[in-house]
């Protein structure tokens, strides 16, 4: 498993990133399968079962002291529904084996992730900072006042960035890493560790995080396959 430095003690690794001994993940969406058959689409149940299997791989390879799972754990907006309750706790139990704590940066998937995040004694937060990282989900901007104006590198999730790579003969979607320029601040949009769906394309979809609404001609792709593939900057891929 490949890693490749994206900022100074930021390394991204598969579709995680390690900031010191912390590892970053985000957008997990747990329950996204019973949230379809609750709209009669059937759909195999496999998300959790592929979820850990990679990111145990990762967790045993980078031994973080704290995982950080950049918002939407869970998919439901409005409730938990019985394949998140199951599937979130069995996610977290794995996690906590091969680290000492967990934090949750709150998505806009997330309001009602309390009595689960609870029951395993996890804090929930707006934003994580380490050092000048600091940690935000991407649904907002985050302040960069006061206790943040130190902030070097932003690192946010919510976008679930991909891009599609075409020849005359086939069309694949690829999940990447995003590293530009935002208020005079690193930034870094990390890729979804939603396994059921690759992304949104960056070079023409129409982007969702407050951060990414602007031109990112500048800004680098890091597409993430069998390992971290640098692809250079966005204008030169249209």
């Amino acid at each position: 498993m490949n890693r490749i430095s994206l900022a100074i003690n930021v390394t991204a690794i598969d579709l995680a990133l390690l900031v010191r001994d912390t590892l970053i993940i985000s957008d997990i969406h747990i329950g996204y399968e019973d949230a379809l058959q609750s709209r009669g689409v059937l759909i195999p149940i496999f998300q959790l079962q592929d979820t850990i299997k990679r990111l145990e791989t990762i967790l045993k390879e980078t031994k973080p002291k704290i995982v950080v799972i950049n918002g939407d754990l869970k998919h439901e907006f409005g409730r938990i529904s019985s394949q998140e309750w199951r599937d979130t706790l069995k996610l977290l139990d794995m996690i906590l084996q091969y680290t000492e704590k967990i934090i949750i940066v709150k998505g806009n998937h997330d309001p009602i992730l309390g009595p689960i995040a609870r029951k395993r004694g996890i804090e929930i937060v707006k934003e994580y900072k380490i050092n000048n990282v600091l940690i935000a989900h991407g649904d907002a901007e985050p302040a960069l006042d006061k206790e943040n104006k130190d902030v070097k590198v932003i690192i946010i999730g919510h976008e679930h960035p991909a891009i599609i790579i075409q020849d005359k003969v086939r069309r694949e979607r690829f999940k990447c890493f995003l590293v530009g320029k935002y208020k005079r601040r690193m930034l870094i949009a990390q890729p979804s560790f939603f396994l059921l769906t690759e992304g949104s394309d960056v070079l023409k979809e129409k982007l969702l995080s407050p951060l990414l609404q602007r031109d990112l001609g500048n800004f680098d792709v890091y597409v993430v396959e069998d390992k971290i593939y640098p692809f250079g900057k966005i204008k030169n891929l249209r």
